[in-house]
């Protein structure tokens, strides 16, 4: 009988946790703390950056997009346990093809970038998938309810994208830094991950004894979702965690437990304070799933304040601002559906970072800008890198690229363009880079244990010159295209 990826987390929490992370187990929550450091060759970020746009695309492992790519940590093949295979793995001894005896030798296959299936990417999925550290039962997903999609997906998503397909994503990754060691802050799908994205965790109480998980029952995932609609959440007892699905409090952070309209603290109270300029930009989504997709949604100071007009724009309105010479500190850029990556989706994702970056490398503000794009979770594609740790809350997740683009890049020889870096990094590394860069304080949630993503930076060197990412599509065509109103995400 399979072992169940919770029970793993709460027996290893102490141990993977402080070897891992070097540091002591937080008492509230869980949470490893790690040093701070916020300087790379050359000087402190804050010297140089002006400007954090953080990109988030939709449901990629590092595998799915980076493979195959030179001098990263990429693999050709993974192990599969077979369909009818649920003895207990814990007693294999590992075959000469580097699988587990009576796991199937899989070779990754070349894939387009759009696809029918959108695979199961939710907690439970996680610990199927991670199958006691033998990262090998991503074959055993359901592929959803898509024609062709039904049933255990098998070798499905044991696949890699054709580079051909995402140029503009290699082209970044060659020219700047790519990340092959960023991990899903939790174990969980996208509406937990824009969260992280912001606020480091989804702690809702003050004990932190409850955390979000997974996803609201209703859309959209925040205060202006139906009556009615529960979150799902993970109760940490002090011994065990149990998963509370659909018993959670209403998506909005004024219904959470002992926390009144100024809890659930974010990045953006940290940013006010210090009066930081931010802006979510994000898509508009009518109809039966409300007016937005976004992760301040959820936020009620936000969503019932002045900033919910003055700091929620939609994605194009970044395009103008970049032009009238308006675009804030920090920004995070959601896109519509058809350019999100998701599964499901077009072929258009690519081209639409691309947009993104050279509108600000043809700009002012290339010389003060750090550029992270990211993906939100793994998407239920195959990844042979084992997790480095597990905190109370599922925590860290597997691994998504990540792409820094900024003048002042790491390179890996003097006027080489081009740096892969294997630290180890999850969500809160974005945020703690930001909190570090503008003096802003901590959250105190996983940007603390997180190292920061300052040593993708080489402040020594001169900013260098911006050259166009070559893409398929054209900013005016992103321009022009009308929105989908169709949710990011749906799990």
């Amino acid at each position: 009988m399979r072992v169940v990826f919770r029970t793993l987390a709460v027996a290893s929490v102490a141990a993977l946790t402080l070897s891992a992370c070097g540091g002591a187990t937080n008492a509230s929550g869980g949470l490893p703390s790690g040093p701070s450091t916020e300087s790379s060759s050359g000087g402190t970020a804050s010297n140089y950056i002006q400007h954090v746009i953080v990109v988030i695309q939709e449901n990629r492992s590092y595998d799915n997009l980076f493979s195959t790519f030179p001098g990263a940590n990429g693999t050709a093949f993974g192990c599969m346990e077979p369909p009818s295979g649920m003895q207990t793995l814990r007693h294999r001894h590992h075959g000469t093809s580097g699988c587990p005896n009576g796991d199937t030798y899989v070779a990754l296959k070349k894939t387009n970038l759009a696809e029918p299936c959108d695979w199961s990417h939710s907690y439970k999925n996680v610990g199927i998938d991670y199958d006691l550290g033998n990262m090998d039962g991503f074959g055993l997903e359901g592929g959803g309810k898509q024609v062709g999609c039904q049933g255990k997906v098998g070798t499905k998503v044991y696949q890699y994208v054709d580079p051909t397909q995402i140029e503009p994503y290699w082209s970044m990754a060659q020219q700047y830094v790519l990340g092959d060691n960023m991990f899903q802050t939790q174990g969980s799908g996208s509406f937990t991950a824009h969260q992280d994205l912001i606020a480091g965790a989804t702690f809702i109480d003050q004990a932190r004894t409850k955390s979000l998980v997974d996803f609201p029952s209703h859309m959209p995932w925040g205060c202006d979702a139906p009556a009615g609609t529960r979150t799902s959440q993970l109760l940490w007892t002090g011994t065990k965690i149990e998963d509370q699905y659909d018993k959670g409090p209403f998506p909005c952070s004024k219904d959470f437990p002992n926390y009144g309209s100024n809890g659930y603290e974010t990045l953006r109270d940290l940013l006010d304070a210090k009066s930081v300029s931010w802006t979510y930009y994000s898509p508009p989504v009518i109809g039966n799933t409300g007016k937005l997709w976004n992760a301040f949604d959820l936020v009620a100071p936000v969503r019932y304040g002045p900033e919910w007009k003055t700091n929620i724009k939609e994605p194009k309105v970044f395009f103008s601002n970049i032009t009238a010479g308006k675009l804030p500190a920090v920004s995070w850029i959601v896109p519509d559906n058809p350019n999100s990556d998701h599964p499901t989706a077009h072929d258009t994702g690519p081209s639409w970072v691309a947009s993104i970056v050279n509108a600000v490398g043809e700009s002012k503000y290339w010389d003060t800008t750090a550029i992270v794009v990211v993906w939100d979770d793994w998407g239920g594609f195959y990844d042979h890198v084992k997790p480095p740790l597990f905190d109370h809350w599922g925590g860290l997740g597997f691994r998504v690229p990540m792409i820094l683009i900024s003048p002042y890049a790491r390179e890996t020889y003097p006027s080489t363009p081009g740096y892969v870096s294997h630290t180890q990094y999850e969500f809160g590394s974005i945020l703690k880079f930001i909190e570090n860069t503008w003096g802003l304080g901590s959250l105190g949630t996983t940007d603390k244990r997180a190292n920061s993503i300052v040593d993708c930076f080489d402040f020594t060197q001169p900013p260098r010159a911006f050259t166009e990412i070559k893409a398929t599509y054209s900013r005016s065509y992103f321009l022009h295209q009308p929105y989908s109103y169709q949710p990011v995400d749906s799990e």
